[in-house]
């Protein structure tokens, strides 16, 4: 008789005990992550009633590829970018989460009579929460178009790097027992310096390498590549001590900003599926019923100081970051668990051996009743708002608005900020690059001519000039080239406070350039003599080349923003503030009750508030659509509205059993646009159905603000004044013609 390894056998178990489950919960409309963690604890060591799979270790295996697949997913959705754009809410949230539960955490071991170092790590493990759960949760509940989404997934980010870093310093505190500051720090700059480092090689070299091999990648050649992509840079964040997830999420990341995205994402998701069904299956089966029972005191405690206190430390950290209450209230509840990284913290105590026993089974414990939790706090987010907003003093909530509004509508385009930016952006890219060409260039070019092309002297100066060569054009960069020319200009006009800063900036650019030259030199001679000379030789090649070096230095940036943009040229869209208004892509189901009516006879704007800008039925683009238009099976109908329209609006586009592409974007030049009426423009004391704007514009008006008052859809017959804000959703090249 054959012989079946234990691992596909308890794959199998798994698998199957996992279906039947989610059958179950699907059955009763609840999320399915609760159904894989139900399924864990009944194919676990700890439930003796049904077979038991027999290999936890192989099962750890497929979990861990499942974080890395989750996070991998992650990344293609919320690139690079976008999360810059929410960088500045999201790390003031995550920060003020970290460090509210860490404190909170560690006087609530305190209060429990454990030892310090347990209270320590007991609030390092409170201070994380989980990416997987709350990726599958968001799946499950069908909110990750709603904005607080966004909120979430960069806090997760900003936690997860901090997670790292916490470990660096949870490791020192154990071994030496006091905070070591420069390590910490230390620590600090290596991870900003890979991230930017894999950030610019990646953006330059991958979007390039698909976009040459495009007409060699199948739907199989473009998965096997894109996983490939995947767990190489698993494989050297690893490398460079850094966690898996990390490298997964960056590698997204950098893919998300390629036109195969969506294709990547799409190929991919079944993969994700199945690996992060057993991860979460994997979760169930930590489960021990019996340590519930013997800490049931300390994981009910614990568990209530973890919800009430992250809605309380999160909430408060997305309102700090001048979120409005809604939004705040939402990404608290959402944040409200423990999970992935809180289980390594916590097997990090017990490696060092300076923890209890007992702090992981909680641990344990903990996040596998908040992973219940969470789905229904998410759900019922909402409505805890709409509570709390009925609780709250009118003055307090008029407070928030105001602060949120003012918050979101700061903008400062001085001429110190626009160089100071542009000089910071300037020096750290390029001093990034230059240092990983050194330490690249040291560490493997020069061993492999020293010992394949040439040894001693000649191999030595060989080295040096393919280095100083792949060096050159980063170095003009950093030294010569001219940056913000314009705020340069203004600036170095106001002779009398500004000459000298401005002087100095370029003396400290030409010296930081030098300081890396000699790093090369000096690693291979002794003499300061032959680095003074090398350094005036290589000055002087970067005057006599100058405009060489500025041609191909061009050109590679070129490509590098054109591979950035590629997918952000058709995305751009302003906010209407403080409305929560924003544009979605649905697609027409064939089963859809919408299918072969007009536009008029489906009244969607006088039914949900919402409005249609532009119908995409293959290759043919119609914008603002006229009323007599029809939808068609698969049209993509790119419609505007708030998070509650737009959510009631998805089940008519769906039919039965239709999956939506939640995309977030414009098309081509369709966007929401912001335009100032006065007393000469063409449209002033007109009604906007005489003024024309849809029949020369394509646009459609969705909104006015005059005088503090905001009009959400206006009627035809209202008449434009002077000093009207006007909302159009449109063709921004016509709209700017007939309104400039």
């Amino acid at each position: 008789m054959t012989h079946l390894p234990v691992l596909i056998t308890d794959l199998g178990l798994i698998l199957a005990a996992g279906g039947i489950t989610t059958i179950i919960f699907k059955k009763i409309k609840q999320p399915l992550v609760l159904g894989y963690i139900l399924a864990g604890l009944l194919v676990g060591p700890h439930f003796k009633f049904v077979p038991t799979v027999s290999d936890n270790a192989n099962i750890t295996i497929w979990a861990e590829i499942g974080v890395i697949f989750l996070l991998f997913s992650l990344g293609l959705e919320f690139s690079f970018k976008k999360l810059v754009k929410v960088g500045g809410s999201s790390s003031i949230t995550a920060l003020v989460e970290i460090i509210g539960m860490s404190i909170i955490g560690y006087f609530a071991g305190k209060l429990m009579g454990w030892q310090t170092m347990d209270s320590i790590f007991l609030g390092a493990v409170l201070s994380v929460s989980s990416t997987t759960i709350i990726i599958r949760a968001f799946e499950e509940l069908g909110v990750k178009h709603k904005k607080f989404a966004n909120l979430v997934f960069g806090a997760l980010i900003v936690e997860d790097l901090a997670a790292i870093l916490i470990m660096v310093l949870l490791t020192t505190l154990a071994v030496s027992q006091q905070f070591a500051g420069a390590e910490m720090f230390s620590s600090i700059l290596k991870l900003g310096f890979f991230l930017v480092l894999w950030f610019l090689g990646g953006i330059f070299i991958i979007p390039t390498f698909l976009k040459y091999t495009k007409k060699l990648m199948n739907d199989e050649t473009l998965l096997v590549v894109s996983l490939a992509l995947c767990l190489s840079m698993v494989l050297l964040a690893v490398k460079v001590g850094f966690s898996a997830a990390l490298g997964a999420f960056i590698m997204g990341s950098i893919l998300a900003e390629t036109t195969f995205a969506e294709k990547i994402e799409h190929l991919t998701k079944s993969v994700k599926d199945l690996f992060g069904a057993i991860f979460f299956v994997s979760v169930g089966m930590l489960i021990d019923p019996n340590i519930l029972l013997q800490y049931w005191q300390p994981v009910l405690i614990i568990t209530g100081v973890t919800i009430v206190g992250k809605l309380i430390t999160t909430g408060g950290g997305a309102l700090i970051s001048g979120q409005p209450l809604k939004t705040s209230v939402q990404t608290g509840m959402s944040l409200t668990q423990i999970g992935e990284f809180s289980f390594i913290i916590a097997t990090l105590g017990l490696t060092l051996k300076v923890t209890s026993d007992f702090l992981y089974p909680i641990t344990v414990a903990v996040s596998a009743i908040t992973t219940f939790t969470t789905p229904y706090l998410i759900k019922y987010s909402e409505n805890f708002y709409n509570a709390l907003t009925k609780i709250l003093p009118a003055k307090w909530l008029r407070g928030i608005d105001k602060y949120s509004s003012s918050t979101e509508g700061i903008t400062t385009t001085s001429d110190w900020k626009i160089l100071l930016k542009s000089y910071l952006i300037n020096l750290v890219a390029h001093s990034v690059i230059l240092m990983g060409i050194i330490l690249l260039s040291t560490k493997y070019l020069y061993p492999f001519i020293s010992n394949n092309i040439a040894d001693g002297n000649r191999g030595i100066i060989i080295s040096l000039i393919l280095i100083l060569f792949l060096m050159s054009p980063f170095l003009w960069a950093l030294a010569i080239r001219r940056i913000a020319r314009k705020a340069y200009s203004h600036l170095w006009l106001n002779k009398k406070y500004t000459r000298g800063p401005l002087v100095a900036f370029e003396l400290f650019r030409i010296a930081l350039a030098i300081l890396f030259v000699s790093i090369v030199i000096v690693q291979f001679y002794d003499t300061w003599i032959a680095v003074a000379t090398a350094i005036i030789l290589i000055v002087g090649g970067m005057v006599i080349f100058n405009q060489r070096l500025q041609r191909f230095y061009e050109r590679m940036e070129s490509r590098f923003l054109g591979n950035l943009n590629a997918r952000e040229e058709a995305s751009k869209q302003p906010e209407i503030l403080p409305w929560d208004t924003h544009l979605l892509e649905l697609t027409v189901a064939p089963e859809s009750e919408m299918v072969g009516q007009t536009l008029i006879d489906l009244s969607i704007r006088e039914k949900y508030g919402i409005n249609i800008a532009l119908i995409e039925r293959g290759k043919i683009m119609i914008p603002t659509p006229k009323p007599t238009e029809r939808l068609y099976p698969n049209d993509k109908v790119l419609v505007i509205g708030t998070d509650d329209q737009l959510s009631s609006v998805k089940p008519l586009f769906e039919g039965s059993g239709i999956t939506v592409d939640e995309n977030i974007f414009p098309k081509h030049d369709m966007a929401l646009q912001k335009i100032v009426v006065n007393s000469k423009s063409p449209v002033y004391g007109q009604s906007i159905r005489n003024s024309g704007i849809r029949e020369k514009t394509q646009g459609l008006v969705v909104g006015i603000e005059r005088k503090n008052q905001r009009i959400l859809n206006p009627p035809s017959d209202f008449v434009f004044d002077n000093e009207d804000i006007v909302w159009i959703v449109g063709n921004n090249k016509k709209i700017a013609e007939l309104l400039k």
